[in-house]
Parts: structure tokens; C-alpha cells; sequence
């Protein structure tokens, strides 16, 4: 085995592996020389070279969503480390623990005209657990750095003083990343080392120099005080309407008794998404199919204060729905509680109590000090969603192809038990209209909820799953994340569908003028691009439809065994499926 001569390199190599840290994602370059013969001379990490970092920050993220354990991205100096800053801001909002290392040059090479030197320091400081600026060995080109300091501070430094000064530098170093690798185990988030090193970079030795020390992770016991589970018992008891939301969450975090429970208390709704990853037949998952048509209802304010909740639960990451945010931000329930080891959003200006306890430890206290109260609440919502989904399938039925009746097929034909992954704006908002299967396991990037990364971070989370991966995406979020099939590791299982309305589709359904040439230029952005040649460049299966035919053919043969990743594209008519949206919700006021 192979190591990097600069000690730090080596210490940070170390102190991964002691910790358990196998999957390091590795783009090219010089700086990070050291780091890159450090990871992939030791078999004991998973090594993969993505040459896009935004591409392989993502890619990183995808993994990490899966293992919910940490995952590193290198890169070398300069420019290279912004690219990282979309998937770093998602990790930070989505709890997902990701490690950033950077190369960098020595402090005294900054702001002095060389080229690829940025104020690496403290980059991601807005959106990251913590930052983390290790110390520069000077037992490593010492006699370039001894000049240097003899030059511009007037002082000579002999062996001494360098080898004392290196054992600070190796203390202070092994401190910084056992904290850093440490805060992103146990509080769930990115984290930043940046490693400055000097030339020369390749140079390596045949043993190991530094035998650094692992530090072990404070371990916290989570523990509800009986005294405040009482207190939110006795409000939960006395309210006949309780509204149970349940953001981003990973599939399998509540057992079934405690569903069961909740289900059968007919004061309680439980409202779910797509993302939500729990599943019941008296819970109700398509939100805005139920809270929309209210809007535009004669009765529709009258409506709103009847269903407004006293309390609000909430659980999970980020809420899809704008139409249940905005039902609460109007008529807010009295007291709003959210149940998260780590953080709690006022998200309708009503927060009144954050539970710091995972969801399954709260409700496994809670729920047996709590009784069933008499209650028409979640009747109410059960014949109006049989109402809904009654006229969701009538409206359905009189529909032309577009987007709508897309998305009614592709849902129908995924198979049981697949890996969904989905891109943002338009795509998870559709899906949220429709019955989806519980067997399916559904992610989307909506910390940041931004088009960005969406391909990249489906081919890093399939890596890590055993089921086949499906992701569906809008043609702007794909085409803009494309360097994503840019790697040697999807799996010949995986699957994607764009749906290609022309343009960012998602515009013509919010309030503005829709139909002039500045619309269609800087909002919508429409174009005629395919995925045809993407495909034949990246070596994918390409498909292709116009129309419901050619969807079904497609998806039969999307979901064949064809040996190799396939691309379905979806063409549908930019111009009319805005007005088919937003009839639906029309319809359903029926």
C-alpha cells in the first residue's frame, strides 16, 4: 500500500477509515493529489471519480441519503470547491451527512496572483454544521517554507523549532477532523475540511508516518420528561380537531401499531406526501386534491375555519404543498408542535412547542397517555376524499395527452417495490396528485427544493439501494443536471423519465402574463432540445412519446430487462397542460 508523504493528507485518510467513513467520491486534479492517493491506494474505501464536482457533490448526497451515514467529496483548490455549494446547502437543509474536503494552497499563496487561489476558509459558512481549516505541516517542503519565512519574517527557524512546531500543527489537525467528521455522524449534516498543502504533491512512502487517534462520538440518550408528555397529553385530549403533517421522511420510521393507533382516533387527520414514505388507508396523501378546490368554493372561507385544526403536529423535513402551508398560515391552529431531534421551522407562525425526540421514541411515550376523542374531523376528510378521488377519475376520463394524463400512466405502470426518485417543481407536485403505491420508496431533493442535481443524486442513491431505481424528472432539471450520466457506475437497472413540456412548465401555472415573448424567453425558457443524443453519447437506451399509445409501448419496454440504463422521454403540449392543472382543481369543486 501507497501513502500520501504530507502528513495531514495521511492523518485525514486515517481518521476516515477509523470512523467507518468507506464511500469517497474523488474529482480530478492537482492539490488534491495527496488525498486522492491516500483513498484510492487503501482498499478498505469505495472510490469513484466524477469529473463535474457539482455533478459528483450530488452524486455524494444521493449516497448519503441511502446510508444515512457520511459520505466524502474531494476536490482540489479553487474554483473547484463553489461547485459543491448546491449539494452542500441541500445536505445542510435535508439532515444528510456529508463530508466536504478541499484541497487548498498554503495560506501565503492566497490573494497573491496565482492562479485557481480563492478565500477557501469558511466558504459554506452560512449552510454548513461546521468548517474546519486544518494547519499546513512544515516538516514537508521545509526549506521552500523556511525561505519564505526567513524572507518576510526576519527570523531563522533550524530543526527545532520546526519539528515542535509540526507536533502542534499534527495535534491541532487530528483535533479539527475528529471534531468535524464527528458533529457530521451525530448531527446528520455537511461539513467542511479544507487542507492546505504544499509542492511537492505525488511523492509518497511505503509506511505510514502519523498513527493519528480517533476520537469517540459524545453519545446522548434521548429522554422525554413524563411531566411534558402530561402537559401535551392533556391539550392533545381536549381537542376535538388534531392535524398530524408529515414532511420528507425515510420510509420505515414509525412501526405499525403506532399508525394503527393514530388512524383509529377520529379527532386526528394525518395528512402525507409523496416524500413522506408512510403509508395507510385511513391517512391522506393527496393534500392539495383535498384543500385546493376550497379556494374557489362559494363557501370556500366557511369551509377553511371549519377544518382548521387545534393543533398541528408535524414530523419529517420540508412540506411540498404551498396549498396546506398557506391553509395554515390562515387560519393557524392554536398551538403548532414539531417533533425533531435537531431543528423545528415556525413554518406557520404558530410554533408553540418543539419535541426534541425522534418521532417513533415521542409517539411510543405520547400515544398511551392519549384518548380517543368523538369526533367528526377525519370523517369529514375521508367522504370528501372519496368525493375527490370519484372526480379525479371523471376529469381523467375527458382529458387530451399532456402532462396530467402522463403522469396518470407512468404511476399506474411503475412496478411494486421500486427506488423513486423525483424532480422538483412540476414533477413531485403531479405526483402528489395520485395514488402511490406504498411499496414504493420516494425521494426528492426538498431541503432547497431547487432543479439542480436531481439526476446526479438518483445515480448515487441507486448505488446504495438494493431495488431498482426509477427517477422521474422535468426536461429543465434534466438537461441542466446532464453531466450527471457522466460516470462509470449507474446500474443497468436504472430507469428515468422526462417529462418534456418545452420549457419550465411549472411558470404558466403561477399568477403572471403568460402568453409574450419575454415570458417564453426568461420564465418558461422554452426550447427544442431531446435527450436522443445525450443518450447515444453516454451509451443509454433511448425511448421516445407523443401520445398515449406510445407511452404505454414505452413504459412496457422501460421496465423490461434491456441490460442497460434506458431513458423514456415524454413529449406533451407546453401550451395546454397549464390549463389542464388548473381545471382539475375547477372540476373538483363539482
Amino acid at each position: 500500500m501507497k501513502y500520501p508523504k504530507i502528513h495531514v493528507a495521511q492523518t485525514v485518510v486515517a481518521l476516515c477509515q477509523a470512523k467507518g467513513i468507506k464511500d469517497i467520491v474523488i474529482s480530478p486534479g492537482s492539490r488534491n493529489a495527496p488525498l486522492t492517493i491516500g483513498f484510492t491506494e487503501n482498499p478498505f474505501f469505495n472510490c469513484y471519480s466524477i469529473v463535474d464536482e457539482r455533478c459528483a457533490a450530488f452524486f455524494a448526497l444521493g449516497m448519503a441519503q441511502q446510508l444515512r451515514k457520511p459520505v466524502v467529496v474531494v476536490c482540489t483548490s479553487g474554483s473547484a470547491l463553489l461547485n459543491y455549494y448546491p449539494a452542500v446547502s441541500e445536505a445542510f437543509y435535508s439532515d444528510i451527512p456529508l463530508v466536504v474536503i478541499s484541497a487548498d494552497r498554503p495560506k501565503y499563496r492566497i490573494d497573491i496572483g496565482d492562479g485557481q487561489t480563492i478565500r477557501q476558509d469558511h466558504v459554506f459558512d452560512r449552510h454548513i454544521l461546521g468548517s474546519f481549516n486544518l494547519k499546513q505541516d512544515v516538516n514537508h517542503a521545509s526549506e521552500k517554507l523556511l525561505a519564505l519565512e526567513k524572507h518576510r519574517m526576519h527570523i531563522f527557524m533550524d530543526a527545532k523549532v520546526v519539528t515542535r512546531m509540526q507536533t502542534g500543527i499534527q495535534e491541532h489537525n487530528e483535533l479539527a477532523i475528529n471534531e468535524a467528521l464527528n458533529l457530521c455522524m451525530t448531527q446528520q449534516g455537511p461539513v467542511h475540511l479544507n487542507v492546505p498543502m504544499e509542492e511537492p504533491l505525488y511523492e509518497t512512502e511505503k509506511a505510514p508516518s502519523v498513527h493519528p487517534q480517533s476520537m469517540a462520538t459524545a453519545t446522548t440518550e434521548e429522554s422525554l420528561l413524563s411531566s411534558e408528555l402530561e402537559e401535551l397529553a392533556s391539550q392533545w385530549n381536549g381537542s376535538a380537531k388534531k392535524m398530524i403533517l408529515v414532511g420528507v421522511n425515510p420510509p420505515e420510521s414509525l412501526t405499525a401499531d403506532i399508525l394503527e393507533q393514530l388512524a383509529e382516533d377520529p379527532s386526528v387527520v394525518v395528512f402525507t406526501e409523496t416524500t413522506s414514505n408512510i403509508h395507510h388507508p385511513a391517512f391522506f396523501p393527496s393534500i392539495d386534491k383535498l384543500i385546493a378546490p376550497f379556494e374557489k368554493h362559494p363557501d370556500g372561507e366557511q369551509f377553511f375555519k371549519e377544518l382548521q385544526p387545534d393543533i398541528v403536529l408535524t414530523f419529517g423535513g420540508m412540506v411540498v404543498s404551498k396549498k396546506i402551508k398557506a391553509f395554515l398560515r390562515k387560519q393557524p391552529p392554536k398551538a403548532h408542535w414539531h417533533i425533531d431531534v435537531k431543528k423545528a421551522y415556525d413554518t406557520f407562525y404558530c410554533l408553540r412547542k418543539h419535541v426534541k425526540a425522534q418521532p417513533q421514541l415521542f409517539f411510543k411515550a405520547f400515544l398511551p397517555l392519549t384518548t380517543k376523542v368523538e369526533s367528526s374531523y377525519q370523517a369529514f376528510f375521508q367522504d370528501l376524499m372519496v368525493s375527490r378521488r370519484n372526480l379525479h377519475t371523471d376529469y381523467l376520463q375527458q382529458l387530451d395527452f399532456g402532462d396530467f394524463v402522463a403522469f396518470n400512466h407512468i404511476l399506474k405502470q411503475i412496478p411494486q417495490s421500486y427506488h423513486v426518485q423525483l424532480g422538483n417543481s412540476s414533477t413531485v407536485r403531479y405526483v402528489q396528485l395520485f395514488d402511490n403505491d406504498p411499496s414504493w420508496k420516494q425521494f426528492c431533493n426538498r431541503g432547497t427544493s431547487g432543479i439542480d442535481g436531481s439526476t446526479s443524486t438518483a445515480i448515487g442513491a441507486s448505488l446504495k439501494v438494493e431495488e431498482p431505481t426509477l427517477l422521474i424528472t422535468g426536461d429543465l432539471s434534466f438537461f441542466y443536471d446532464s453531466n450527471a450520466l457522466w460516470n462509470a457506475y449507474t446500474r443497468p437497472d436504472f430507469r428515468i423519465i422526462v417529462i418534456n413540456n418545452g420549457g419550465g412548465g411549472i411558470f404558466r401555472i403561477l399568477p403572471g402574463a403568460t402568453n409574450s415573448d419575454n415570458f417564453e424567453r426568461f420564465f418558461e425558457t422554452t426550447h427544442g432540445l431531446n435527450a436522443q443524443h445525450l443518450c447515444q453519447m453516454f451509451g443509454w437506451h433511448y425511448l421516445s412519446a407523443t401520445n398515449q399509445t406510445e407511452l404505454d409501448k414505452g413504459l412496457g419496454q422501460l421496465f423490461s430487462g434491456l441490460g442497460q440504463p434506458v431513458l423514456l422521454e415524454v413529449f406533451t403540449p407546453r401550451e395546454e397542460n397549464d390549463q389542464q392543472l388548473l381545471a382539475y382543481f375547477d372540476f373538483l369543486n363539482h
